[in-house]
């Protein structure tokens, strides 16, 4: 698509969120492009945060399925679209509600912590929900010392190290984050040996043990906008640094792996934000009795 039409697909969709009286979240891991037409561009944390409070009968949310449902949760009299309709989290179809009833089964003392990666019914039958951003402040907030921790074992391992409490984490993971490995990083270091680096908690232990800073996306961003330091390797998904590009023009920053690559999270395109809000098509339910237990899990972690 050439330039002058994508203005003239971005034109139409200003003038269609004016007339729906709709907000664009757009998650960091999004193209660039989409990055550029955002009301909101954020981590799970601000987006989740943003779809409850925002005013708008509309919510356009550029991300993956489960980010679209949180958003349907917290705001049920809304409208949620999600452009890119079969763009879907691997990470979250590693667990159902069945699967987590009986590992509750298994351990009937402990919390259930779910990350904000899952679906409905997985929050509906967790206790408090988490991100990366905010996951060890949220196991330390629940009474009992067990937690059964889903579905993202590294980001388990990760608050592990921050608690006495004992985890029990799932076995899933994020694809694009469980393949970076530490010749990666000896790679990157050999490259850029002046850089920090910095990555994301759901990368491996053995990863995480190599970086100099480990945070969420938003964290990764603030991280390099506020350093002294002049030059970082970025250890997450590399729709990342288009967002680092224009916060932070005058850092450096490469990609740990050029290869990570989310993409579900690159389904959506100008076209589909467009049409979603023509039509007001696909647009993301939740059943009311999921939904109603499931806003109590994000609420809890909400008001932490």
């Amino acid at each position: 698509m050439t330039r002058t039409a994508d203005s003239a697909i971005i034109d139409e969709i200003r003038q269609l969120k004016a007339e729906r009286d709709a907000i664009l979240l757009v998650h960091n891991y999004q193209p660039d492009e989409i990055q550029d037409i955002a009301d909101i561009t954020g981590d799970s944390l601000e987006l989740s945060r943003a779809a409850a409070t925002m005013k708008g009968e509309v919510i356009v949310f550029c991300g993956v399925d489960f980010m679209a449902e949180t958003a349907a949760i917290l705001s049920p009299k809304k409208t949620v679209l999600l452009p890119a309709e079969n763009a879907c989290c691997p990470m979250a179809q590693k667990i159902g509600a069945d699967e987590l009833r009986l590992a509750k089964e298994r351990h009937p003392d402990a919390a259930v912590v779910c990350y904000v990666n899952s679906s409905a019914e997985v929050k509906a039958e967790s206790d408090i929900c988490c991100t990366s951003s905010n996951a060890v402040k949220v196991v330390n907030s629940v009474e009992q010392d067990e937690i059964i921790f889903v579905p993202d074992r590294n980001l388990g391992q990760y608050a592990q190290r921050f608690t006495k409490k004992k985890i029990f984490p799932w076995e899933g993971y994020c694809i694009v984050h469980d393949r970076i490995t530490p010749a990666m990083v000896a790679e990157a270091r050999k490259a850029h040996p002046g850089a920090m680096l910095l990555v994301h908690p759901e990368c491996r232990p053995a990863v995480i043990d190599l970086a100099d800073h480990v945070a969420s996306t938003s964290g990764i961003i603030k991280e390099v906008c506020t350093s002294k330091a002049q030059e970082f390797i970025i250890g997450t998904e590399v729709g990342i640094l288009h967002r680092l590009g224009r916060e932070c023009p005058h850092k450096k920053c490469y990609p740990l792996s050029e290869t990570a690559v989310c993409r579900n999270m690159k389904k959506t395109d100008l076209v589909k934000v467009r049409d979603s809000l023509k039509t007001l098509r696909p647009r993301i339910t939740v059943q009311a009795d999921v939904a109603d237990r499931a806003r109590g899990a994000i609420e809890r972690m909400l008001a932490i």
